[in-house]
């Protein structure tokens, strides 16, 4: 296949948009995830522990460049993951709509389906991110947390919440998809066609983040859980963050996450699109 193939391209300019939104927004990941495996006796009765606590602490503890802890995991993840996921992305609507114009349902088996294929061939570094962030583990590599799981609790621990990723994961993109893209077309064409076009994308693309992160949400607070604990199946975490926080629980690090990945959605399309444009091909 010639390094020209539109799919080879597309996979470069995904992987570059991830480079860029990972880099930015890996302190409010480490923070999400921080907040969501908090232990019930750390939390105040009331709830206050927030965003604010535990940015504090971990600057605190571990210096300003602990706000990146992970970040080694999130770029093996999110360079190629992306990459994956916009080819993949590429090449279905290329095969499927020629004409380039899915309707909302379209978007969102297109979205979706992109999602799947990537977050099973990442998931297991999305593992090892998710202990590299929750501060429970001390691995001193990406490779070598690898092959400390696989030695220690066996292959199968790299796929642990793979039910739970897909639950959060499959939904946010199509439905991200869907929004993103009728948000788009509602554009009036001399916005769509002007300078200003990138920055309009990305105000839909920070409205189509918003409503895709919550909805997902309760889906990711399991898939941390399981991922940090994987004696733990779906079912059982699921039982478990309700015993221990009640139904908020399952809303826990909603704000960071939705922050982080509205953003990271919304600059990874901008830059996705935006280097497509300028390569000649129609993203």
């Amino acid at each position: 296949m010639e390094l020209t193939h539109p799919a080879i391209k597309a996979f470069m300019c995904g992987s570059f948009s991830g480079t860029c939104s990972t880099l930015l927004f890996q302190p409010l990941d480490l923070i999400k995830t921080r907040l969501q495996t908090l232990q019930s006796g750390m939390q105040p009765g009331s709830g206050r522990v927030g965003m604010v606590s535990v940015l504090l602490s971990v600057v605190r503890t571990e210096k300003l460049l602990g706000l990146w802890k992970g970040v080694s995991p999130s770029f093996a993840r999110t360079i190629p993951g992306v990459g994956i996921y916009f080819s993949t992305y590429y090449s279905i609507k290329q095969h499927f709509f020629p004409d380039g114009s899915p309707g909302a349902v379209e978007a969102v088996m297109l979205g979706g389906g992109a999602r799947m294929v990537a977050g099973v061939v990442m998931l297991p570094v999305t593992v090892i991110k998710t202990r590299f962030e929750c501060g429970r583990y001390s691995y001193a590599s990406v490779v070598g947390a690898l092959r400390s799981v696989c030695q220690t609790e066996g292959p199968a621990a790299l796929f642990s919440g793979l039910m739970a990723t897909l639950l959060r994961d499959v939904p946010f993109s199509g439905i991200y998809v869907m929004f993103y893209s009728q948000a788009k077309a509602s554009l009036p064409k001399e916005i769509s066609s002007s300078p200003s076009a990138p920055l309009a994308n990305f105000s839909c693309g920070i409205l189509a983040g918003i409503l895709a992160s919550l909805i997902t949400q309760p889906a990711d607070v399991v898939k941390t859980h399981v991922q940090v604990k994987p004696q733990l199946r779906t079912a059982e975490a699921v039982r478990y963050i309700y015993m221990e926080q009640g139904l908020q629980g399952f809303f826990r690090g909603a704000v960071p996450r939705s922050l982080r990945r509205t953003l990271m959605a919304s600059m990874a399309w901008t830059v996705y699109e935006q280097m497509m444009a300028h390569m000649g091909l129609k993203s």
